[in-house]
């Protein structure tokens, strides 16, 4: 996912505030709602990944909807590992791509991961994170 008002525009400085840029990417609008419509309410917690793993996955027919999914889902796994797991923050690779930087150094491409779960289910959501999280 490419969100180039993140990088450099043409006269202003890179957004550098942590805080704005976290609130930015946890707003996963799509997924909010379609999460809501099956009675699953996303709290930012390891457990509401498992309530989105047990969605039946309805939106697989429509490209469209499986895109914006694919990057609500990567960024709400994002935004509960930056949340629950010391030491983790978002960090904006060159390209615009928002990805999960661990205490250890280790970077996480959650944004491809949400595509994979959005596409398949696999990966689990609640796996991808208990793997982050022993890390």
């Amino acid at each position: 996912m490419n969100i180039p008002f993140l990088g450099r525009r043409r006269d202003s400085p890179p957004v550098r505030d942590a805080e704005g840029i976290a609130e930015l990417l946890s707003e996963c609008e799509l997924l909010r709602s379609q999460a809501g419509r099956d009675g699953v309410q996303l709290d930012d917690t390891a457990a509401s990944l498992e309530a989105l793993d047990q969605l039946l996955p309805r939106w697989r027919g429509d490209e469209e909807v499986v895109h914006w999914l694919g990057n609500d889902a990567g960024l709400y796994l994002g935004t509960v590992i930056v949340r629950t797991v010391p030491g983790a923050v978002w960090e904006i690779w060159p390209d615009g791509q928002p990805v999960v930087k661990l205490a250890s150094g280790r970077e996480f491409d959650v944004v491809t991961s949400g595509h994979e779960w959005a596409e398949s289910g696999v990966p689990e959501l609640s796996q991808l994170y208990a793997e982050v999280a022993e890390a």
